[in-house]
Formats: C-alpha cells, sequence, structure tokens
C-alpha cells in the first residue's frame, strides 16, 4: 500500500429512535445504538456497521475499544483472512469484516454480491417483528400489518397461548413464526407446541436458555426449531445437531460476512436449514447480511422498519420486500 493510499480507520456511535419500543423476552427498548466502522482508501471507501448486544456481554464501550484496538493493524492494511484470527466472534468484527468487503468492492470494481460467488441479487420478503405485549395489544399491532406476508411473534413464556390465539384471529392470513428469546422451560413445551400447532405457526426459534435446551432432543415435533442464542458461528454446530432444526445467522454474531458464510456452507452440509436474522440497526447492516438470503428458508431483516428515521443512503422497502442495494450502500 502506497504512502498516498494509506487506509485511515473511523469509528462513530449513532443513535436511531425505534417506531414504537421493542420488547422481546428481556426487556424492551425505544433506541438503538449502534457502531459503525469505515476504511478509507485513496479515493476508495468501505463501510461496516454492528449492534452490540448486551446479552452477549457486549456494550457500546467495549465494541469500540475493540476496534480502536486493531487501528494500527487496520491502517496497515489488515485483510478479511487475517481479520478472522485478530478478533473473537462479535459485533466488533462484524463492522470491520462488512466494511472490509465493502472496500474489497469498491478497489476491484465489482459488486460484493459477486465476490460472493452469486450472479444476482433478487428482491427478498423479510419478516415483521410484532414485539412481546399483552394478548390485545399484540393483536391491535398484528392487525395494523395483517397486509404483511410473514409476522414474527416475539413470546414470553407465561400467556403465550393467549397472545397466539389473539394474534390469529387478528391477521388469519398471516404465515406466522415465533422467537422465544429463550424464555420458555421445558415443562412448558407440550403446552406452547400445542398452542403454536393451532395457530399455524411454521417455526419457533430458540424456545429453551441456550447450553439449558437438552429437552429439544429428539422431541417429537411437527414445526421446525430454530437455534438463535444457542449459535455464533461454525465452533457451536456440532453440539445442535440433536435439538435444532435451522439455525439463524445473525453478522453480529458471527463476526461478519466472512464467517457468516462459511458458517452457512457448514451447517447445510451438516443438515440445518438457514434462517437469516438481524440486531435493530439500519440499512448499513442489513445490506451485507442479503447475500445470505437466497441461501434462507426465512428472513427477518426489518431492523430499518422499525426505526423512526433510517440512515441515507439507505435500503428500498417496498412494504416487506427488500429491493437489492445499490453501490452507495454497500458493496
Amino acid at each position: 500500500m502506497s504512502a498516498s493510499q494509506a487506509r485511515r480507520l473511523s469509528v462513530n456511535v449513532e443513535r436511531f429512535d425505534l417506531a414504537a419500543p421493542f420488547v422481546i423476552s428481556r426487556g424492551g427498548r425505544c433506541v438503538a445504538d449502534v457502531v459503525s466502522a469505515t476504511l478509507e482508501e485513496g479515493l476508495f471507501r468501505g463501510r461496516g456497521e454492528c449492534a452490540p448486544y448486551g446479552r452477549f456481554g457486549e456494550s457500546v464501550a467495549g465494541v469500540v475499544a475493540a476496534i480502536e484496538g486493531l487501528r494500527g493493524a487496520m491502517e496497515a492494511g489488515v485483510e478479511r483472512a487475517a481479520l478472522q484470527s485478530l478478533l473473537p466472534v462479535g459485533a466488533a468484527r462484524n463492522a470491520l469484516d462488512c466494511a472490509l468487503w465493502d472496500l474489497d468492492a469498491k478497489r476491484l470494481g465489482l459488486r460484493a454480491y459477486e465476490m460472493a460467488g452469486l450472479h444476482r441479487m433478487a428482491p427478498v420478503v423479510t419478516a415483521f417483528t410484532i414485539s412481546l405485549g399483552p394478548p390485545q395489544a399484540m393483536a391491535a399491532q398484528a392487525a395494523l400489518h395483517a397486509d404483511k406476508p410473514l409476522l414474527k411473534l416475539k413470546l414470553g413464556g407465561v400467556g403465550d397461548e393467549a397472545r397466539l390465539a389473539a394474534v390469529r384471529a387478528a391477521a388469519p392470513r398471516c404465515d406466522l413464526i415465533v422467537d422465544a428469546n429463550e424464555a420458555w422451560r421445558p415443562d412448558d413445551l407440550p403446552r406452547l407446541f400445542a398452542a403454536c400447532e393451532a395457530a399455524g405457526v411454521l417455526l419457533i426459534e430458540q424456545p429453551l436458555p441456550e447450553g439449558r435446551d437438552a429437552a429439544l432432543i429428539q422431541r417429537p415435533r411437527t414445526i421446525p426449531v430454530c437455534a438463535d442464542e444457542s449459535i455464533h458461528d461454525r465452533a457451536g454446530l456440532s453440539a445442535l445437531r440433536d435439538r435444532y432444526d435451522l439455525i439463524n445467522i445473525k453478522l453480529d454474531k458471527t463476526g461478519g460476512l466472512t464467517e457468516a458464510l462459511l458458517l452457512a456452507d457448514e451447517a447445510q452440509r451438516l443438515g440445518f436449514g438457514l434462517f437469516l436474522g438481524c440486531m435493530v440497526g439500519t440499512s448499513l447492516a442489513m445490506a451485507p447480511a442479503l447475500l445470505l438470503a437466497p441461501r434462507c428458508r426465512f428472513v427477518d431483516l426489518d431492523g430499518p422498519l422499525l426505526l423512526a428515521r433510517d440512515r441515507s443512503p439507505r435500503l428500498v422497502y417496498d412494504d416487506c420486500v427488500i429491493q437489492p442495494p445499490g453501490p452507495d450502500v454497500w458493496g
């Protein structure tokens, strides 16, 4: 790298208000705090965004410190392959990895999807999330969005049967998936699986806490079960084979697009279905994940739809249909 093309790293913390409170079994919030990394090299610029998540021991300050700790290496020219061993899986590596993908695409005059081996990108249907709340409140939200093709319901254990019945009555034609965010207990499974079946649910995501999900082993079920908090990268796959049917791939968990693509390869080799998810963030975080969408049975990249305002430039959402990103957005 010549002195005239020295690479420069900048890190920014940004706060985006949510359009409505976002509530799951672990609590709620009204803002999304994200960290973005920008790499500039000559005339080229690459960007990546991450959302630090307390459930995984992350904080905004900790993620910024981790990125800043690699400033020297990043500005010296570290590339994607080397980055994987310099930071652990998680949000900080995701921001840097996606920034490198974007920078490489700009430098090479290619689209990121071409670099990932795709011939083209097509529009993608995303789920729309209904936050956890009393049955009547969730039903009211579902009624407002009853024209959407796929709703994702946040559940919390006690009272979930009533929530499921209320939402199904309010949105009789929507496909439904549910996410308990580890809130169920083994004794809950028979009645809550039955309630999901009665409501026509297509997928149950992370019903039991990570590491305490042995009750799922060889459990007869008619609805597939997806791992979320229980899976981060390839190292965790083998332990899940007798418990889950699908895995939820999120770039903030895998530590970026590089590992996410490898995780998808290995998961499919082992027979897992794929679910594509996200933290609550802006279009800059969703765009890299879209490269995985053609391989996934379900896509849940509705983060920007939950914000009061997205960043600009941004992805185009035609209701719940995401148009492929232009290079001004990412990649």
